[in-house]
């Protein structure tokens, strides 16, 4: 509150006021009284109609915090001063009387409140992602990780399987016991320090001599006898896919390419 305004209510001057504030200038520090700046005032006198007389002062306005109001009202000694110091008093004590009374609403009302705020940037940032999603599913940049593929969709299985073999970070790991030349030049579209390895159940003499001209020229690609297996697996660093068709035969039939939840390490451990 200002001087002005804290003069009319104890029915004094406002020059009396801070006279008496400056008489007992130890009672008011900084956080209970402070002096406006001039572009304080201004503003104040732009915003408040009933501070135009503000304007012609050759002094800025002192303000009052609460604590400098109830201080004040201790200081001065009109009847009115009294008058207000008791009521400042009783309204204290009234406040802490009910905060005791009812801290525990209180405690409730604040989780309540807290609960709110947190809810309300919890619906905003789901909003925002899910609107991120839809505009990613708009322009394409967003890729199926599993579906069904139907017979003649020979281009777009290719290129389903071409995208999960690039995602590869560290490893590629192949369990399909029908492999021929074409899978090969499929892993070789992996990233370069990415290791790749295939397990199928005939290893021919033509298999072996694909395998051996490949490695002479591109980055290697392991092979190894395994018989075990009757689907397809294809392990993309730590997850691993089951795939109803051998790679060399995409899109020729129906076929289902489904990711699972074991990691690789776990199918890897039984073999």
């Amino acid at each position: 509150m200002l001087d002005r305004d804290l003069a009319e209510l104890y029915q004094i001057k406002t020059i009396a006021l801070n006279q008496a504030v400056k008489r007992n200038a130890a009672r008011f520090p900084e956080s209970f009284r402070f002096q406006l700046t001039p572009s304080e005032t201004d503003e104040l006198i732009t915003k408040c109609d009933r501070f135009q007389p503000l304007k012609h002062s050759p002094t800025t306005p002192y303000a009052f915090t609460e604590q400098g109001v109830a201080m004040l009202s201790a200081v001065l000694r009109s009847d009115v001063a009294v008058h207000l110091s008791v009521q400042i008093i009783e309204a204290f004590v009234a406040m802490r009387r009910f905060i005791v009374a009812n801290a525990g609403i209180l405690q409730r009302l604040d989780a309540l409140e807290q609960f709110r705020i947190e809810t309300k940037q919890e619906i905003a940032a789901i909003g925002h992602n899910f609107e991120t999603l839809l505009n990613r599913l708009d322009d394409g940049s967003v890729k199926p990780q599993q579906g069904i593929f139907f017979d003649g969709q020979i281009f777009d299985a290719y290129t389903f399987i071409n995208d999960r073999i690039r995602e590869a970070k560290k490893r590629i790991v192949l369990i399909d016991n029908y492999v021929d030349d074409s899978v090969l030049a499929m892993l070789d579209k992996r990233n370069k320090g990415v290791s790749a390895k295939i397990y199928t159940r005939n290893i021919s003499h033509q298999l072996s001599l694909d395998f051996e001209k490949h490695n002479a020229q591109y980055a290697p690609i392991e092979v190894e006898p395994f018989d075990r297996a009757h689907d397809r697996f294809l392990c993309i660093d730590d997850t691993v896919y089951l795939i109803g068709a051998s790679l060399k035969d995409l899109g020729k039939k129906w076929f289902g390419f489904v990711k699972l939840e074991q990691p690789t390490d776990e199918l890897l451990s039984k073999m």
